[in-house]
């Protein structure tokens, strides 16, 4: 669990949080459009989404140390790629690389280890590394902010590239060696006629497209908090310390999950962390100032963020089961690991029409909140008639 805790915080700190740091800077000094640079981004999270779910497949049958080693040799040779790309097909072609690193390294893999290796304690052995990674852009996204100030944002992509190299290569090759446990029979209710089953259920669906909501808000958010502060006067390291410090709300939220989930059931909790996801990028639209209070509401967009994470890594096992963990949280996270991608590349065309990043954040919140109602329709028919 320490390595994964450490590895989470690295991977996602250089191969996801740096971006949004270096963007602008990449787009000024290449002349590239951002809309560009962003589609470019949203790429590498679609082919994380597809790539996902035969990861998943792997994991089930033969535990996560190989692919996650691999998925860090390639996460660290995609981020040289786009340090040193001369041109903008280049850069694109690391980082659809960067995509099969993330679904290599990033959480569906450690999650779907620590849920076989740590049932039927899977909770806050989920808690404890997602603490961690919540702590991924607290470090590394002012991190990054301070290498730009003294670096190119080539020269500072490469050293972050060192970093995830020394990090995250060893850990994942020397620590994840544990046998690989068979599957535990599970308090929730069966999976009767197995994955696929699962997947053609109604509830399934509505899951599915709850969280695929709620994921392009947030990842839409993420990436758009530094534009949308810049626009209102603020400096790019003041943006990154926004970001960071919401970084730190993941981590508080996450300690507050497990008491959430013993007083809640799926669905009511699903409701709810929507709604309050919702509710903060709304503020945050609406806020203009002063830089504080900002800070304040990207730290509680942050808490939200942070309870939806573990909302997902449990979603499965508090309505199917762990048997089939791997391949339907695979399932299940496809759609929303797609949204995802397209959230960044889609801001980035909306913005203008929409007339600001104020606008766009007013738009993201619409988006959860209809979410809110898809997730209403998230208990499978055994739950309910079990709580009935």
């Amino acid at each position: 669990m320490p390595t994964l805790c450490v590895t989470q915080i690295t991977s996602w700190g250089i191969v996801y949080y740096a971006f949004p740091v270096l963007n602008p800077q990449i787009t000024t000094a290449t002349g590239w459009p951002a809309g560009a640079t962003a589609a470019a981004f949203s790429a590498a999270l679609l082919v994380s989404a597809v790539a996902g779910i035969r990861v998943g497949r792997i994991i089930d049958r033969h535990g996560p140390r190989t692919v996650m080693t691999m998925g860090s040799v390639v996460g660290v040779l995609s981020i040289l790629i786009v340090a040193s790309a001369p041109n903008l097909p280049v850069f694109i072609a690391g980082w659809l690389l960067a995509g099969l690193a993330m679904a290599g390294t990033f959480y569906q893999p450690a999650f779907a280890a620590l849920t076989r290796w740590w049932a039927p304690d899977h909770v806050r052995a989920l808690t404890i590394v997602t603490l961690a990674g919540g702590l991924a852009s607290t470090v590394f996204a002012p991190l990054t902010a301070a290498l730009a100030d003294h670096l190119s944002w080539r020269a500072a992509y490469a050293a972050l590239a060192l970093v995830l190299a020394v990090v995250t290569i060893p850990a994942h090759a020397f620590a994840l060696r544990a046998p690989w446990p068979e599957p535990q029979i599970s308090t929730a209710p069966p999976t009767s006629g197995g994955t696929g089953q699962v997947a053609r259920t109604r509830p399934f669906w509505m899951l599915a497209a709850t969280l695929t909501l709620s994921a392009f808000t947030v990842s839409a958010a993420i990436i758009a908090l530094v534009p949308l502060m810049a626009e209102r006067g603020y400096t790019s390291t003041q943006a990154a310390w926004a970001l960071g410090l919401g970084g730190a709300g993941q981590t508080l939220g996450r300690t507050l999950y497990a008491t959430l989930a013993r007083h809640t059931s799926p669905t009511s909790r699903t409701v709810t962390l929507v709604a309050l996801g919702a509710l903060t990028t709304a503020a945050l639209a609406l806020t203009p100032g002063p830089y504080a209070l900002l800070v304040a509401l990207s730290v509680a967009a942050g808490t939200v963020r942070g309870n939806l994470t573990l909302l997902q890594a449990t979603a499965v096992t508090d309505r199917w089961g762990t048997t089939h963990y791997g391949r339907i949280s695979g399932l299940l996270a496809a759609p929303a690991t797609t949204a995802a991608a397209i959230a960044p590349f889609a801001g980035a065309v909306l913005v203008a029409p929409l007339g600001g990043y104020p606008q766009l954040f007013i738009a993201l919140a619409a988006v959860s909140t209809a979410a809110c109602i898809t997730a209403l329709k998230t208990t499978p028919a055994k739950v309910a008639s079990s709580q009935s």
